[in-house]
């Protein structure tokens, strides 16, 4: 365990010795090949080739012009030392990847709306000029777009923060949602005016599931009261009309309009009173 097998290395030189030996009649096929692409003698595999992350800023220069430079950030040393990840494919890191973390971090709800993940051609990224805006020709409005007008910011604007190109592109991305949400409002007036019915919200429909079961447990509860009171109107004797008179409320009216308790409170207070 733990030894290197040098066995393949030596198959040449190993088949030249049998040869001269006259342990095998013929030399092997092979013989001369090995000589021209012999097998590798390096046993060690080679570190993994490192991916710096590359920021492109615009920098002010002291005869007042702008120039693009390109700034290589240092990578961390990685956490773990184990021989089994000193040669694993080192991570590859984009600059988006930090911008777009932070703005899902303060914008969670964003992740919650729907998306279409199906595009067209593929190259809507192609047409998108971010130097105008966030809204671009087909690419719908969405966290990635804040996350490229602010990389954008950061690449032509000279002097400019991670912070500052993060509030321009936010303000931005609020006026457009606000925009949206006003269309939305105004065309559902719109066809509200012209007749059309709106399905219900989802707030409506669980208040409706709540209503259906809140009546179905009230009758229940109507049902236990009338045998409750039908059982004691056994055992003491009286008839069931009196007992339904009870449940009715004495003036006849269907316990559905009243209190559903109310009966059962009449009856305890008539086993108080000796009535039942």
């Amino acid at each position: 365990m733990g030894r290197i097998n040098l066995t393949p290395l030596r198959v040449r030189k190993r088949a030249l010795a049998d040869l001269q030996a006259n342990r095998i009649p013929t030399p092997p096929v092979w013989l001369d090949v090995l000589a021209d692409v012999p097998p590798a003698q390096i046993l060690t595999r080679q570190q993994p080739q490192q991916h710096p992350l590359v920021q492109v800023r615009t920098q002010s220069l002291p005869n007042g012009k702008t120039a693009q430079v390109a700034i290589a950030v240092p990578t961390k040393k990685p956490r773990s030392s184990k021989r089994s990840r000193m040669f694993a494919p080192v991570e590859i890191k984009y600059e988006e990847d930090q911008l777009r973390k932070q703005f899902f971090q303060d914008h969670p709800w964003e992740l919650a709306r729907p998306r279409q993940v199906l595009e067209t051609t593929g190259n809507q990224h192609a047409d998108s000029d971010y130097s105008e805006g966030l809204q671009q020709p087909m690419v719908p409005l969405s966290g990635e777009s804040v996350v490229q007008r602010q990389l954008h910011l950061l690449q032509t604007v000279p002097d400019i923060t991670i912070d500052q190109a993060y509030d321009i592109a936010r303000r931005e991305f609020y006026t457009l949602r606000r925009q949206e949400e006003t269309r939305r409002r105004v065309s559902k007036e719109e066809a509200m005016h012209m007749g059309a019915q709106p399905e219900k919200s989802i707030l409506q429909w669980s208040m409706k599931i709540e209503n259906k079961h809140y009546d179905d447990w009230e009758q229940w509860s109507k049902s236990q009261v009338m045998e409750q009171i039908q059982r004691s109107a056994a055992f003491s004797g009286a008839v069931a009309p009196e007992a339904e008179q009870k449940v009715l409320g004495g003036d006849g009216q269907d316990p559905r309009r009243g209190d559903p308790f109310a009966a059962e409170a009449s009856r305890r207070a008539g086993i108080v009173r000796g009535t039942i």
